[in-house]
């Protein structure tokens, strides 16, 4: 009689279980004897997720144990008899055992996911670890070296991938007997974010163990001192991402390991460093030749410029800066580059005209830098050849003549006493000389103390009273703030962004009331934006009484002006007695008050603007000395 396969829908699909089939006591083509009898003692073949177990009772010689060969006979009946069971079955045990993409038997966390689609896996896994979400969510135990502490899941990313941990249990294929009667867990796949991760442990263990000392090669003037790595001892975040994922589940407090790890370059490899490389580098100059002549680098230069510090893995790479090289060698570049100069404009018959610019030569450092790395070992043959490139000015005659600097906008006027022959006076047209004809391009924020820098001897500035610390001293750069308030004022009244200003402590009638600014190096700065589409020329001149500072530019408002609130709280000096000499001014003193001044800007015909300024001026004590 043949069997047909039965093939049944799906959702009707039987289990079948299968313990053991009776089989006659004989062996294959053995007959079998009167029922009840010795030879008809039924044989049990038993299905197990190994094979197959067939102990026949009775079979077994002295001692229990079948023979060798009569085992093996049985074990191959056993076999056959369960691949007919199988064949008997058909299509519907086949059906059965391969239903679903999870294989049967499978399960993740305890969670039952054989003979399920991966949609259904994903949704049934994912269910029961929200119904247990207090178990992924509490904070994780952990240990790192003596130290231990809390990790909260959140906060560093650690979680169950769901998709990728159904997808690791789809992928794995069992044979059909296993497929049938075994079951196997599958790990889940769990993420972290190894930087975050890190972050949470560092705030647990600070420093864990001894930091890296990296190799390097620095220089005393001229001569080489070598600096020996060290291995630190600490957290690697690979590592501590793979003990979180592999402990986290596990019940314990998750043991997080301090790797030790090594800087790339040893110590025997800085001292060769410090002998092929270091002392040859500085033991003679180097010759610099160019199509306009040539110059030297001395040692100290070499010194100043050749890096020889390791990167993160603790590796050192040689190389010459480019940056320190050109600070190293200022007046050997000036024999041979040209600098090159920009477009300027200047008022010429109350009208600005443009100077042209033009470009330049300047050494190539960046290639030279490179080609002097390779000589450095040498102690001979120290000479490279530098190329001189071309450079443009920053700021073009075609790109100043279309910022639209046609008209003045604005102009403002200070006075001062004392003639043109006082310090004071002198300090004042210094620094407007230093900012006179200044473009400032749309969008740019000009800054005084970085156009002018430090405003001391060096630069032609004397000594003259300043306010410090509340009272009048003398000081290099005195004046310098009367031509800050007028440049302020001229840039105020001229509509552009104010950015940066501070008024004086005290006020002072040559200036007015809130809007004006002192200035002091390096602290006290003045700075404006040009928030016009339009570029800005700042024109200076001066008398023997007076400086005046205008802007140029296209203008944006009709004009502006100011309205200014009643002055209040109003504040009487007092009179303080100071110690006699060169340093004490006599002052006959200022009231205190607190003023208000509103910048309004007018366009056709109405104020479309309005910006309210206040400040509060201390009263000046009455200063006498003696």
């Amino acid at each position: 009689m043949q069997l047909a396969a039965v093939r049944e829908p799906a959702e009707d699909r039987p289990t079948i279980q299968i313990t053991a089939v009776s089989l006659p006591a004989g062996g294959p083509g053995q007959a079998a004897g009167p029922a009840g009898g010795a030879g008809s003692t039924p044989g049990s073949v038993t299905a197990t997720s190994a094979g197959w177990e067939t102990p026949v009772p009775g079979s077994a010689p002295p001692g229990g144990q079948p023979t060798g060969k009569r085992r093996l006979r049985r074990i191959l009946l056993a076999a056959g008899t369960a691949a007919a069971v199988l064949v008997a079955t058909g299509g519907a045990t086949a059906g059965y055992a391969y239903a679903g993409e999870v294989p049967r038997g499978t399960s993740v966390l305890g969670v039952d996911l054989g003979g399920k689609s991966r949609a259904e896996a994903v949704q049934a896994l994912r269910a029961d670890l929200e119904s247990k979400a207090a178990t992924f969510t509490s904070p994780v135990q952990v240990r790192v070296g003596d130290q231990t502490g809390e990790v909260s899941p959140d906060a560093v990313g650690l979680a169950v991938d769901v998709e990728a941990t159904v997808a690791a249990a789809a992928g794995h294929r069992p044979g059909p007997l296993s497929l049938l009667f075994g079951s196997r867990d599958t790990e889940p796949v769990v993420t972290v974010d190894a930087e975050k991760l890190d972050t949470e442990l560092r705030k647990i263990v600070g420093r864990a163990g001894p930091q890296m000392t990296m190799p390097a090669i620095t220089f005393t003037g001229t001569t080489p001192k070598a600096v020996y790595p060290k291995p630190s001892r600490g957290l690697r975040p690979e590592e501590s991402a793979r003990a979180l994922r592999e402990g986290w589940l596990g019940g314990q407090p998750v043991q997080v390991p301090l790797v030790e790890t090594h800087p790339v370059t040893t110590t025997e490899e800085v001292d060769r460093l410090v002998s092929e490389l270091a002392r040859p580098a500085v033991a003679a100059p180097v010759t610099v030749s160019t199509e306009r002549g040539s110059f030297t680098i001395a040692p100290a230069a070499i010194a100043r410029s050749l890096v020889l510090t390791a990167d993160k893995t603790g590796k050192i790479v040689p190389r010459v800066d480019e940056k320190k090289l050109r600070a190293a060698l200022p007046s050997q570049l000036d024999k041979v580059e040209v600098a090159p100069k920009d477009a300027s404009m200047s008022i010429q018959g109350n009208k600005p005209k443009i100077v042209a610019g033009s470009g330049g030569s300047q050494v190539d450092t960046a290639a030279l830098a490179r080609d002097l790395l390779t000589v450095l070992p040498k102690s001979d043959g120290r000479t490279v050849e530098a190329k001189l490139r071309p450079v443009e000015p920053k700021l073009s005659t075609e790109d100043l003549s279309k910022m639209g600097i046609k008209e003045r906008v604005s102009t403002f006027t200070t006075k001062f006493t004392g003639g043109l022959g006082s310090p004071r006076s002198q300090n004042i047209v210094t620094i407007a000389r230093d900012v006179d004809g200044t473009v400032v391009k749309p969008g740019q924020t000009f800054s005084l103390n970085g156009h002018t820098g430090e405003r001391g001897y060096a630069q032609g500035y004397r000594d003259a009273p300043v306010i410090l610390d509340g009272k009048l001293v003398p000081g290099v750069g005195g004046g310098t703030s009367q031509f800050t308030t007028t440049l302020f004022n001229a840039t105020y009244y001229a509509g552009l962004e104010d950015v940066e200003h501070k008024p004086h402590s005290y006020w002072f009638s040559r200036y007015p009331p809130v809007i004006e600014s002192t200035i002091f190096w390096p602290d006290l700065d003045f700075k404006f934006k040009n928030d016009t589409p339009h570029g800005v020329l700042i024109d200076t001149s001066h008398t023997g009484s007076s400086v005046t500072v205008s802007i140029w530019s296209t203008k944006v408002y009709d004009k502006v002006t100011t309205e200014w609130s009643p002055r209040r709280n109003i504040t009487k000096p007092k009179v303080i007695k100071l110690q006699p000499g060169p340093s004490c001014i006599p002052t006959n003193g200022i009231d205190g008050f607190t003023q208000d001044a509103f910048r309004l800007f007018h366009k056709g015909g109405k104020v479309v603007k309005r910006e309210k300024f206040t400040w509060k001026y201390l009263a000046e004590p009455r200063y006498s000395c003696g």
